[in-house]
C-alpha cells in the first residue's frame, strides 16, 4: 500500500459559507510516495526533446534535496495471471520524473488524479511546458495543431485555454508551413523563431530554403534576415517577370499591406484594374485580417 501525507487544502474563504467549506474539503489532495519504475510517461506529452544539461542539473538538486514538488499522475489497474498490476501515467512533471530516474530515486511524491480525457491530458502537458517555456516553437505548433485537428478546437478556443492571444496561436501554427528541414533546424535551436517568421514572409519554399542556407552560412541575426527578406522581395518586384515591379507605388503598397496584415500579399494589375491576393491559413486568421482593415487609414 502506498504511503501518503496530506497536502494543504484549498484555502477557505468566507468560513461562514458552509457550501464553500465543503467544496474546499472536496478539493483536498494527498501526496503518495510511488515506486518510480511504475510511472510511465504522459502519452500526450508534446515535448520530444529534453535539454540533457538542464536535466542533469535538476538531478543533482534532487539527489541533494529530494523531489520537493510532487508530480501528478493517474492510476491504471491491469489484470495479470497473478491478479492485478498497477501502473501510473504522468499528467504533469516529466522533467522531474526523468531527473529522479537519473539518480535512481526509488520513490517519488505524487498526487493521484482521475484519468483525464486525451484532450485534457494534452492541454495540461501543454500548459505546464508553456508556463516553463520548455517547448521549442515546432513542438508548440504541433501540439496546437493536434488540439485543432484531433479535438476540433478553433484557434480562438486554443488561445483561450492556454492563455495566449489568437494571433500568437495563428502565427505559431504557420511555422508548420515551412519546409521540413527548416522546421527541424528550429527544433534543434539552429535558428530562432524570429528567423522563421522572417522566412515565412517569402511565401515560396524555394526562396525560404535559399535564405535558410544563407542564414546558416553567414550567421545572420534576425534583423539581418529580415533585411534580406526585404531585399529579396524588392528584387522580385523589380524583375521583368513581375508586372508590379515596374510601379513603385504598387511595390510600396504591397510592403505596407504585408507589414500591417502579417501575411503574404500578391498584387496583379490588369488594365485599369487587377487582382489583390491575401494569403491566410485559417478562418480565424482571415477574421483577424478583416478586422485590421476596419478603421485603418495608414494602409
Amino acid at each position: 500500500m502506498d504511503e501518503f501525507v496530506s497536502s494543504s487544502a484549498a484555502p477557505e474563504e468566507h468560513r461562514h459559507d458552509q457550501a464553500r467549506e465543503r467544496k474546499a474539503m472536496l478539493k483536498q489532495e494527498y501526496i503518495f510516495y510511488i515506486e518510480t519504475n511504475k510511472i510511465k510517461p504522459n502519452p500526450e506529452q508534446p515535448r520530444q526533446e529534453f535539454d540533457q544539461e538542464a536535466l542533469e542539473g535538476l538531478a543533482v538538486s534532487i539527489e541533494e534535496h529530494g523531489l520537493l514538488q510532487p508530480i501528478v499522475v493517474y492510476r491504471v489497474e491491469k489484470p495479470t495471471e497473478a491478479g492485478q498490476d498497477v501502473e501510473y501515467y504522468l499528467i504533469a512533471g516529466e522533467r522531474r520524473l526523468r531527473a529522479a530516474q537519473m539518480v535512481r530515486l526509488p520513490h517519488v511524491p505524487a498526487i493521484i488524479k482521475e484519468k483525464p480525457s486525451q484532450q485534457t491530458s494534452l492541454e495540461l502537458a501543454l500548459v505546464e511546458n508553456i508556463q516553463r517555456t520548455n517547448l521549442n516553437p515546432i513542438e508548440t505548433a504541433r501540439a496546437y495543431e493536434r488540439l485543432v485537428k484531433n479535438f476540433g478546437l478553433t484557434q480562438r478556443a486554443v488561445a483561450e485555454k492556454l492563455g495566449k492571444s489568437q494571433e500568437s496561436v495563428s502565427n505559431t501554427l504557420r511555422l508548420l508551413t515551412l519546409p521540413e528541414q527548416i522546421q527541424e533546424a528550429i527544433s534543434k535551436g539552429e535558428i530562432s523563431e524570429g528567423h522563421a517568421r522572417a522566412m515565412l514572409a517569402l511565401g515560396m519554399a524555394e526562396r525560404q530554403i535559399k535564405l535558410f542556407e544563407e542564414i546558416l552560412a553567414n550567421h545572420l541575426s534576425v534583423r539581418e534576415a529580415e533585411e534580406r527578406v526585404r531585399q529579396i522581395k524588392a528584387q522580385s518586384l523589380r524583375s521583368p517577370k513581375s508586372l508590379v515591379g515596374l510601379n513603385p507605388h504598387f511595390r510600396d503598397l504591397i510592403e505596407r499591406l504585408e507589414e500591417v496584415l502579417g501575411t503574404k500579399v500578391t498584387l496583379s494589375p490588369k488594365g485599369e484594374g487587377g487582382k489583390l491576393t491575401i494569403d491566410f491559413f485559417s478562418t480565424e486568421e482571415l477574421d483577424g485580417i478583416l478586422k485590421k482593415f476596419v478603421n485603418r487609414e495608414d494602409i
